[in-house]
Parts: C-alpha cells; structure tokens; sequence
C-alpha cells in the first residue's frame, strides 16, 4: 500500500500566499473595506516580502492608519480593533467563499503577523483487509440476518451522499448570506436597520451640503428649504467687496462634502449590498416626491442640509441658531441642562441622532447630526454596533425601538473619535 505525505507539510509559496490574498480582499466582506484591505497588504508585505517575524502595534498605526510616530497606543486602540474586525471578515471567507481553499491565512490574536497553511486533509476511512474488493464480496462479509440486498444498499448511500451535499450547501449558502449582510443576525442593530430595509421601501442617504453651510457663514445670513430648492439664497449672496461676491457665487456652486459623513454614508449602504433597497444622493439633488414617498436618513442639521428643517420642528435637541457652539434643549428633563456647550477646537462635541417618522407619518426618518467630524463618526459607530444598540435597547425597555431621540458626547484624539456617550434621550409613540 503505498503512503502519500499530506500537503499539510509543505511550505505555501510566496505566489501561492499573494494570490490567496487577492481573492480573500476581493470577496464581499473586504471589498468594501478598504481601510482593513490596506491593513492586511501591510502586515503581509512585512511578513512575506521584508521578512519580519514580529509586527509592532504601533508601526501599522503611523503606517495605516497615519497615526504619529509617538502616538499612545493604551489611549488609541484603533490598531487592535481593526485587527479584530480583520480576523472575523478572514474567518467569514474561509466558512463561506473560500471553504475549498486548501491554503488558509490567519492573523493568530496576540500577534500581527499572518500565517500560511494548508487545511488539514479529511481523514479517509479504510476497511480491513483488500480495499480493492468489489461492493458485492463486502456485502457477503456481512451476517445474513443483518445482510441489505445490494440495490437497496446502492439507493441508500446514494441518498445519504445527496443529503450530505444538500446540507453542505445549505450551511454555505448560509455563511454566504451571513457574511453579506451580517446585521440581520444582530437582533439590536436589526431591529432599528429593519424598518429601512425591510419593509419593501427604498431608503434615500442624504449628505449634506457643506457649500451652502459656507456660504451662510461667510454671508452671515441664513436661509430656508424654500430659499435653497428655488435657488432664490444666490441671488442675495450679494457683498460690498466685489471679490468677495464673487467667491461667494463660486462657493455656492460647488459640491462640498464631509469625508465624515461620506465614511459612515458607505458603512450604511454596505447594510444593502445588492443595492436594491438604498440609494445615496446629495442634497442639492434631492427631490421633494421623494421624501414622500421613501424612508430617509439625513446628515447634518438644517444649515447644512435644508431637508432637515421638515423635522426640527418636532425634536427636542436642535442646534442653536444664534450660537454655532450649542445644542438647545427645548424641554429638559430633571437634572437636564437647557444647553450644551462645546467648542470647535475643543476634544469633545455632540450629535443628535433622531428616528422619527417622516411628515407624512407614512415611513421612517434617522438624522444624524454632528457638531464636526468625529461625533458623526461615533454616531455611526453607535448606530452599527450590537453591544451600544443592545444596551440602549434596555434603556428604552422595548424590544422594538420607538421613536427616538438621543444626544451623544463624544471625545476624540486627533481626528479619531474614542469613545461616546448617551447624555439625554427621548422616546416617542409609534415605530415603523
């Protein structure tokens, strides 16, 4: 009987691990993420082409994640959980796409270097005696009182080989439907998503316009939703410096955007992978018919996207008009303060996030509004996560989430938002 050596002790080569790569940052979990594509380029590199046993947590923040050189890696974890996201989304592929690799990486927990290796071979039964021997001479080794007329026996293996394939490709179609829309199986996160994606309406992602913000800044004037969809705020961007008149025509005229916004924007639209259900629009396209007619998730407040102004009438946390540093509370609640203050150059500020329904009561809103970047960063975060989404499920006591509104602090660390907090909430009747 001859003996082959299994695969499993040979070494990958380096074409073989590169190419293993490729596929594991093409598929549905990493194409969308390029942040964490970029992370596995760079610790593979080190590994396969420098050589490096050992990858420091603080090289791949500066090097990644554009962190400084010196930069304190007990306050900014970004690193680690990155890696742990990594680790889930390469562990998804193997269970689903890429269940007949025979070459596997892994990014072992405690280390940042990637290991190849080939899958352990199925271990193969054999029967005693001549492998060799005809299906009927086994037949004949079995005691006749227990003995299956061979036709018989064919049908039955011949049955439970097609119901083992069958559940094969049960369980891979459904890793393969976990790892595209992994939300579902977060019963929080689920139960907020689900009334805008799945309830047979499109759902309009609307960023806001940072020109239009601009313009009134530097104008010093504001304006309405009737001003901005008729275009009659242009006309009176008027200014006794001709220069400045004119930079403010050219201002108006542009397409400004959060990059903020746009990170959370794309999270959110990798809720609906086959793009059937959202659809992304700036808010100097919007359109009127639509927002009566699909659910709508709006960024900023209404000095930046005037469609907010249909539902600021009816919340509780607004921005301050008269004041860019503070978010009024019309109603406080016991213990409540009537404002909150921040600054723009501070290491905190706030966003309001509201889930109302929209003007004609007939679908659902969300308006997240940041005071800056990094408070809509965090608000996302909050928005996507099980463990923040569960533990604000048990503070409202209800397994399907109101109507509500909440205003998050958030701090940051040069431009990366670390952690957030609930300050005030308010829940109203109905959900969708």
């Amino acid at each position: 009987m001859e003996v082959s050596l299994s695969k499993e002790s040979e070494t990958p080569t380096s074409q073989e691990c590169w190419a293993l790569l490729e596929r594991i940052e093409a598929c549905a979990g990493l194409r969308r993420a390029p942040r964490l594509r970029e992370f596995l380029d760079y610790v593979a590199r080190r590994s396969l082409r420098d050589g490096c046993i050992q990858i420091h947590e603080q090289e791949i923040g500066t090097a990644v994640f554009g962190r400084p050189e010196t930069y304190d890696t007990s306050v900014d974890n970004i690193v680690r959980a990155n890696a742990t996201e990594l680790r889930k989304r390469i562990e998804t592929y193997f269970e689903s796409e890429g269940s007949q690799e025979s070459l596997i990486v892994e990014i072992p927990r405690g280390s940042y270097v990637p290991v190849f290796r080939y899958r352990p071979a199925p271990a193969t039964p054999i029967l005693a005696g001549d492998t060799e021997a005809p299906l009927a001479e086994v037949s004949r080794a079995i005691p006749a009182a227990r003995r299956v007329p061979l036709p018989w026996l064919i049908v039955g293996l011949v049955i439970v080989a097609l119901s083992a394939g069958c559940i094969s490709l049960w369980v891979q179609n459904r890793a393969m439907y976990s790892s595209l829309y992994p939300w579902k199986d977060e019963p929080a996160v689920s139960a907020l998503w689900g009334s805008f994606l799945g309830n047979q309406k499109d759902t309009d992602l609307v960023l806001a316009d940072a020109s239009y913000s601009l313009v009134q800044d530097l104008a010093n004037k504001s304006f309405n939703l009737d001003d901005y969809l008729s275009r009659n705020y242009m006309s009176q961007l008027q200014d006794p410096d001709p220069r400045m008149a004119a930079a403010l025509a050219r201002i108006s005229n542009w397409g400004l955007g959060s990059p903020s916004e746009v990170e959370v924007a794309q999270r959110i639209l990798a809720l609906d992978p086959a793009h059937q259900r959202i659809h992304l629009y700036f808010a100097r396209k919007y359109m009127p018919d639509l927002i009566a007619r699909d659910n709508v998730i709006l960024f900023g407040s209404r000095f930046g996207n005037p469609w907010a102004e249909l539902f600021e009438s009816r919340m509780n946390f607004v921005f301050n008009p008269q004041n860019p540093n503070q978010i009024i509370n019309r109603v406080p609640a016991k213990g409540e303060p009537a404002t909150y203050e921040y600054t723009a150059s501070g290491a905190f500020g706030y966003c309001i996030v509201a889930y109302l329904p929209t003007p004609d009561h007939n679908s659902s809103a969300l308006l997240v509004q940041g005071s800056s970047g990094e408070p809509t960063q965090a608000a996302g975060d909050f928005l996507l996560t099980e463990s923040r989404m569960a533990d604000f499920r048990k503070m409202v006591g209800a397994s399907k989430f109101p109507y509500f509104e909440l205003l998050l602090k958030t701090s940051w660390v040069k431009g990366t938002p670390i952690n957030s907090t609930i300050v005030a909430y308010r829940t109203y009747a109905g959900s969708n």
